[in-house]
This record gives structure tokens, C-alpha cells and sequence, in this order.
């Protein structure tokens, strides 16, 4: 049995040099995520090392629980602590009798590769992903090429917290050398563009700049790169292609260097944010219906996989319903599209946050940023009298919203999202209209999308990972429709005084 952690201690006393502090909502869905940064009276600490290796201790506990072989690959990303909080989190793994796989610095991607390289069953990687400096995290797998849903973090949960660890013989430490070499080997095997492209590639001085050059050269790209020099200060922009700053910079270098098209990864490079030629920002449930367009072309009768944030272009392009293509909309967030994709044998998954999950035969089903910009430059190579644009411009017109995340805090925004799906299925169900129109679908599967008679639709969900609620909105008729279904949210959301400010509007 293990040390029963406390949720809270303040930071700057002896408590929280001794005793273990693990903050119960740092178990989100599909992830763990805690403050791990600078405290203050507004935001303490959530974690501490000592709470890290009780994780460690419990994520051992459950493999073993889940009867799964005893030996896990571990990584970690560019960010000043991330190093420290590996160690004990190894630490952990190995006093719960665990066989651990230190691959040193990677991204996700890497990681989860590491289980079929290494052959290894478990996966964890300390990684805060997008978020700014002073968060971290654990991704974690034990059944290649999954990660944890609800169920196993819900169980990790309880025996962390309830101290139900146990302490086992038969632990070990292993530095293994080369998995990155492997992991680049195979990302560009057999691949070579036939056609000069000239590429923007943008880390924010992240994880992916020790990786996007050297991959994107191999397969025959001319590369411009930029924040590619890592630095975990992120001097520049947090490295999230999501996020407007990142985005504005990357159509920046591309208009400067007239390049074809402009790559852009988060901080642990399992995300590829796009700029066209033109300097157009892509959001990539858009560019993901380019690719739909062009694999469905090639693989007869194609199954997708898409989010709830995601576009109504995958139900309604011409294109793919001509070449077969099937899409089931799903529920956000990485481990829950990944399962899906694999549950149905999709081809490939794809997420409005820029995380695709291409099955075989492109990918192994896990999400990888450099695989998704490949997969792009084999879409340009294969129409070279295309450019970036022209394939932009071929996709049926529709306004949308980028990613808009009001905050909300953890303990709270699952009981407001309950609020406002009930407030949303009974207006639909007493016949009230938005924007003049009747609701015609009210989506649930997670959070709440409601659809008017011509399309148009927004989005309210519960962010998996992050003190916040999530905004989408879209209209296939016109950008006011558009404008006018935000500020209907924006309506809802102000009548609930949980919800605070937003971190970007349109």
C-alpha cells in the first residue's frame, strides 16, 4: 500500500517537501493533466513529484490488474520539469514491479510507436500536449495502438487516491537508445514526393522541431523551417496550430518565402496545423475533407471517422458521397476518435483539433502529426496542377469558427454542460427558433450541437482536458448565419455565472 495523496497543499511548506499531492481533477477523461507551474494564490500547485510517483505506482498497479505483460515505453517532451516528473513517474512504475522502456526525449507519436518497436504493452508520455508552460501530463496506453478512455482513467483514479497500489518485485530501468532513428526510419520508408514542394514547417520552438525537418527533407520536401529551435520558454507562440497566433505566423513565413503550403505541430507533434500557398489559414476538419476526397478516391467505399467539432461537409461533399464514402461523427478527444477509428476499421479519423488517426494502410492508428503532414504532401504530389488553394477553393463554401474556450473550472463545467443540453433539448422540443429557423437536430454524444433548418450549427461541450468549456460554430449559407449562431451562445452560456471569459472569439 501506498501513501494516500492529499488534494491540496500549499506549496512553499514542508507538507509539500513530504507528503504526496495528486488534485483528483487532474484524471480527466482520456488523460491526465495538472498544474505543475509557479504557484500562486490563484492557481496552486496541483501536483507534486512525490504524487507523480504515486501515479507512476498506480498506473504499474493497474497493468498488472489488466493482466497485460509487465513492460512499459516511457517519454517525455521539451518542457523544463518534463524530465524531473519522468523520473518519478519511472521511479513509480518500477516499485510496481514494471519493466521500464526510457526512449529519453520524443513526441506522443514516437511513443506510441515505441510499443510496437519495443514490443512493449504499456505506453506513458509526460506531456502537457498544447498547453502553456506550467502545465503536465501523462498519455498512457496498455493495448497498442489505444489510450486510456474513461474506464481505465477512472480506475487509475481510484487507486491512486485510495492508495490501493501495490509495491511488487521484479522492476526494472532501461535507457533504450535509438527509437527516434526507428521512429523516422519508419515514418518515411517508401516514400518519396515525385514533385517539388516547398513546405513552411512551424514548431513553436516544441518537441516537433528535433523531428519536422529531418522527416519532411526525407521524403523529398524542400523545408523551410521555422521556431524550429527548441526552447522551452516558447519565445514566440505556445505551440498549438489551433490556436490564431500560431496560425498567423505560419501564413506569414509562407507568403514570405512563397511557399506551397505551410505544416504546423503542437507540442508534442501528435497535431498538424495548415496555411495554404495563399496564406489561408485551414482549419483542419476542412483539410481533413480534402484528404477524405482524395484517399476515398483511391480506397473504394472509405470509412471516416470525424468529431462533433467538426465540419457537415463529410455528410454533404458531393465528392464523397459520389466515391462512397461513409463518415460517423463521433466524440472529441484523442483516445475516444482512436478507439472509434479502430472499432470500425475506419481508414482514417479526424478531429477538428488537428489529431488524425490513420489506419492501415497508411498508419498504425494512433495520432501522428508528421504522418498527417506527409499524407498532405502526397495529396499535393498526387494533383500537381493543384495548388494548396485551388483544392481549398473545390470544397463547398462554409463559415467556420475556430476552437473558442470560454473558461470553466473543472469541478463545475461538466454540471454546466448538463444544464445547457437539458435548456437546448427543450427549446427544440417547444418549437423555439434561432435565427428565424427551427432546431432540427440536437446532437448529445458529447455536449450538445445544435443544427438549424439550413445547416448551420454550434457546438457546447466540456473540455476533456483543460478548465474550460469548448465553441464551434458553422453555417454552409453564410458567415452572418455564422456569426449570428455564436452570439445565440454566447447568449446561452452568459445566463450560467460559472462560465468566464473567453480565450479567443470571432
Amino acid at each position: 500500500m501506498t501513501r494516500t495523496p492529499r488534494p491540496s497543499i500549499a506549496s512553499n511548506t514542508i507538507e509539500f517537501e513530504t507528503q504526496l499531492l495528486v488534485k483528483p481533477t487532474g484524471f480527466r477523461e482520456y488523460d491526465a493533466r495538472w498544474w505543475f507551474g509557479l504557484p500562486s494564490e490563484e492557481k496552486p500547485s496541483e501536483l507534486n513529484l512525490y504524487g507523480v510517483q504515486a501515479l507512476g505506482e498506480g498506473l504499474g498497479t493497474l497493468m498488472h490488474e489488466r493482466g497485460v505483460d509487465p513492460k512499459i515505453a516511457v517519454g517525455h517532451d521539451f518542457r523544463h520539469y518534463s524530465l524531473g516528473i519522468k523520473q518519478a513517474l519511472m521511479l513509480g512504475l518500477v516499485n510496481a514491479g514494471i519493466e521500464v522502456l526510457d526512449i529519453g526525449l520524443a513526441l506522443s507519436p514516437m511513443a506510441y510507436f515505441a510499443q510496437f518497436h519495443l514490443d512493449a504493452a504499456g505506453v506513458a508520455m509526460v506531456t502537457a500536449s498544447h498547453n502553456k508552460n506550467g502545465w503536465t501530463g501523462v498519455k498512457m496506453g496498455i493495448e497498442a495502438p489505444l489510450t486510456f478512455g474513461p474506464d481505465e482513467m477512472s480506475r487509475l483514479k481510484d487507486i491512486v487516491l485510495n492508495a490501493e497500489s501495490k509495491v511488487r518485485a521484479g522492476g526494472s530501468y532501461k535507457y533504450v537508445d535509438g527509437v527516434r532513428d526507428a521512429y523516422i526510419k519508419d515514418l518515411t520508408k517508401d516514400i518519396k514526393l515525385k514533385n517539388k514542394i516547398k513546405v513552411v514547417a512551424a514548431c513553436g520552438n516544441g518537441t516537433a522541431g528535433a523531428f519536422a525537418e529531418e522527416v519532411l527533407t526525407a521524403i523529398g520536401a524542400e523545408v523551410v523551417s521555422v521556431e524550429c529551435e527548441l526552447d522551452y520558454t516558447f519565445p514566440n507562440y505556445n505551440p498549438n496550430p489551433e490556436d490564431m497566433k500560431m496560425l498567423h505566423a505560419m501564413a506569414d513565413a509562407v507568403k514570405a518565402n512563397s511557399a506551397d503550403v505551410g505544416l504546423g505541430f503542437d507540442g508534442d507533434g501528435d497535431r498538424c496545423g495548415v496555411v495554404d500557398n495563399e496564406g489561408e489559414e485551414i482549419f483542419a476538419d476542412k483539410v481533413g475533407v480534402m484528404l477524405a476526397r482524395d484517399l476515398s478516391a483511391i480506397h473504394k467505399d472509405a470509412q471516416f471517422v470525424v468529431d462533433v467539432k467538426s465540419t457537415g461537409l463529410y455528410n454533404t461533399d458531393p465528392v464523397l458521397m459520389k466515391n462512397g464514402a461513409k463518415t460517423d461523427y463521433y466524440k472529441t478527444g484523442h483516445s475516444y476518435i482512436k478507439r472509434r477509428v479502430h472499432d470500425l476499421n475506419a481508414l482514417v479519423g479526424f478531429e477538428k483539433s488537428g489529431h488524425y488517426f490513420f489506419n492501415a494502410p497508411i498508419g498504425r492508428g494512433y495520432d501522428d502529426g508528421l504522418v498527417s503532414a506527409i499524407a498532405i504532401l502526397q495529396m499535393l504530389d498526387r494533383n500537381p496542377e493543384k495548388s494548396m488553394a485551388d483544392l481549398r477553393r473545390a470544397l463547398p463554401m462554409t463559415w467556420g469558427s475556430p476552437t473558442m474556450s470560454p473558461y470553466c473550472a473543472d469541478e463545475e463545467k461538466y454540471g454546466v454542460v448538463e444544464k445547457i443540453i437539458a435548456e437546448a433539448q427543450k427549446d427544440a422540443e417547444a418549437g423555439k427558433t434561432i435565427l428565424g429557423q427551427k432546431i432540427v437536430d440536437v446532437n448529445t454524444v458529447n455536449g450538445v450541437r445544435l443544427t438549424l433548418e439550413d445547416g448551420t450549427w454550434g457546438l457546447m461541450r466540456a473540455s476533456s482536458n483543460t478548465p474550460n468549456l469548448v465553441v464551434v460554430v458553422e453555417s454552409p449559407t453564410s458567415k452572418e448565419n455564422m456569426m449570428g449562431m455564436f452570439r445565440e451562445i454566447e447568449r446561452r452560456l452568459a445566463n450560467h455565472p460559472e462560465i468566464g471569459e473567453f480565450d479567443q472569439k470571432i
